[in-house]
């Protein structure tokens, strides 16, 4: 499986992006356990991402690892129990991971704008 991902007009010497990430099933296994391969992405992504995963009670077991220092990859591993395909938790990381990136914006930017307003007020 492959997600398309593509984010505007490429600006000059640069390609658009056009591939977030892919899975990597081994032959004879179930949709339980699954690898994605996230490209573009490092520590920052696949640290909170685990995180969040691990929180689904139905999730045995979540990793990931740098395929290598010069590259920008990361193996993205996720094992549920039952018959939960790893997918789903994913899929909700995903989500749970964008909802707590939004919130952190939302007050960053409240409280620039109560800031701004205070020194407004001290300079009148």
């Amino acid at each position: 499986m492959t997600w398309a991902h593509t984010q505007g007009a490429p600006t000059p010497g640069s390609a658009l992006r056009t591939q977030f990430a892919e899975t990597v099933q081994a032959d004879g296994t179930d949709g339980n356990c699954v690898t994605f391969v996230l490209h573009d992405e490092d520590h920052t992504l696949g640290n909170s991402l685990r995180y969040m995963v691990m929180k689904n009670p139905d999730v045995e077991f979540c990793g990931y690892c740098i395929t290598h220092p010069s590259e920008s990859k990361i193996n993205f591993r996720i094992q549920t129990r039952g018959s939960l395909p790893a997918v789903e938790p994913f899929r909700k990381g995903l989500n749970d991971l964008m909802g707590v990136c939004q919130h952190v914006l939302n007050t960053f930017e409240r409280s620039m704008r109560e800031y701004r307003a205070q020194k407004e007020e001290e300079m009148q």
